[in-house]
């Protein structure tokens, strides 16, 4: 029950990181004291790169065709979300993370009697991360050059398996 907040965590300050504009907007959003940007942004992460790639797999209980493909019942069919969270008919500009996107109906969480019954939690847990890491350590970067990352194995999962970050830490003097 851990695995697609700690997912969503990593993949999210891994997009920030590769758009940093959208990163220094969500940074000043933050030092102002206004969070509609972060629940709207940890919602558009959820979408952009979401923790879970493909639905646990399906099989056809009677035939049927799908795009000109025959599919027989007992066929196993995979339904790939993060391809639907990508889709040019659904989502304007697919591609580009837009932290303040409104029309966000993403299925990084699942849809219908499959909905992850953790999401509440998790939003709350990725929101309360990246605010944390975003206002306590504003020059976190990332430690390694990107094409040095490496993501987990697996169908159904996406996730980084480290993420290599630096930052400063500032000592503060204490008036007693």
């Amino acid at each position: 029950g851990f695995e697609t907040t700690v997912n969503l965590i990593g993949n999210g300050v891994h997009s920030l990181f590769m758009n940093p504009e959208q990163r220094e907007r969500l940074q000043r959003s933050l030092a102002a004291g206004e969070s509609g940007l972060l629940a709207t942004g940890v919602e558009e992460l959820l979408r952009y790169d979401g923790p879970v790639e493909l639905a646990t797999w399906r099989f056809a209980t009677e035939p049927f065709e799908l795009c000109g493909r025959g599919i027989a019942a007992g066929d196993p069919v995979l339904v790939v979300l993060a391809a639907a969270d990508r889709d040019p008919e659904r989502f304007d500009e697919p591609d580009t993370l837009d932290l303040s996107r409104a029309d966000n109906q993403h299925l990084g969480y699942g849809h219908g009697i499959h909905y992850c019954l953790g999401a509440p939690l998790a939003r709350l847990e990725g929101q309360t991360a990246l605010a944390t890491l975003l206002t306590r350590l504003p020059d976190l970067e990332l430690a390694v050059a990107p094409e040095e990352l490496r993501w987990r194995g697996g169908l159904i999962m996406r996730g980084l398996r480290t993420l290599p970050v630096r930052f400063t830490v500032e000592s503060k003097s204490q008036n007693t």
